[in-house]
């Protein structure tokens, strides 16, 4: 894989930990799920970072690992450029000068080719460009991902690339540009003030807190009513997905469940959804 797209793959999935509204829920983002024939599986809420505060992984989480037969994480497939990129043209077509000199200098922090920045997708970039930059190619999912490939155990994505990166394409170029510019107003200082929020929300293990937090973050940047049509495509309707998914393979047997914190919490969330289904959840110290 290219590493430039590589990095955005990583990178864009952050944004949809930013995508949970509060709802009550027990406090915890590493879970044992015991199936009604009991069978063991785990839930692991992650954050999409190569921060090293959370990429290095307790016993507790390793075993439970080793102990699964199937690793599932959000995306298992890296994504052609196709699906990363607008359908035709670039933003030069969209944007001012002052604004492409922008994205010139938050491509060089990103370490991304400038002609890659100018043919993306406006909302993808605008997800890249609203991090911190990163230090490493490999975020926390990823790292766990590579963990289950050396313990040989079968590797599955709850999406498609094309579910995957493809979620906000329902967006017209305009809304998408919104995003992108609404980012571009943002200092990186306001970026890194943010994510350490969300980071020690993070470490203390409260998925709750973590979705507001990330609620408020997200109205503060785009409008009301297009972050309410972005939360039904980025999170109610992926959850469906991605509990049906999940459930499907933890019912046949042991599954090690990766998936961004925020679609753990909710009455729509994969806590809630694996209750529903008969499980007995446990929470675990990550």
């Amino acid at each position: 894989m290219n590493s430039a797209i590589r990095g955005l793959w990583l990178l864009v999935t952050a944004f949809l930990l930013l995508s949970q509204h509060g709802y009550a829920a027990e406090k915890g983002l590493f879970w044992q799920m015991e199936s009604p024939d009991g069978k063991i599986s785990y839930l692991f809420g992650t954050m999409h970072t190569d921060d090293n505060r959370v990429t290095e992984f307790s016993p507790t989480v390793i075993q439970a690992l080793k102990n699964a037969d199937t690793f599932m994480l959000e995306v298992a497939d890296a994504p052609p450029a196709s699906l990363l990129q607008l359908p035709q043209g670039n933003l030069k077509q969209y944007l001012t000068e002052a604004e492409l000199d922008q994205i010139a200098r938050l491509a060089d922090i990103h370490v991304m080719p400038m002609d890659m920045a100018l043919k993306m997708k406006p909302w993808l970039l605008a997800v890249l460009f609203d991090l911190p930059k990163p230090q490493t190619p490999f975020a926390q999912d990823l790292l766990l991902k590579a963990k289950a490939e050396e313990l040989d155990k079968r590797v599955l994505g709850l999406e498609s690339p094309q579910e995957h990166f493809g979620v906000m394409d329902n967006l017209t170029t305009e809304e998408q540009l919104q995003m992108l510019r609404a980012v571009l107003k943002r200092s990186q200082k306001q970026k890194e003030r943010d994510f350490e929020q969300l980071m020690k929300a993070y470490l203390a293990g409260d998925a709750e807190q973590v979705a507001n937090m990330d609620d408020a973050m997200t109205r503060g940047v785009i409008p009301d009513a297009l972050w309410q049509r972005m939360r039904i495509k980025l999170l109610d309707e992926r959850n469906v997905l991605m509990a049906a998914r999940s459930l499907e393979q933890a019912k046949q047997g042991r599954v090690f469940i990766a998936v961004g914190a925020a679609h753990l919490a909710g009455k729509n969330g994969l806590i809630q959804a694996f209750r529903q289904a008969g499980f007995k959840l446990t929470p675990l110290k990550k």
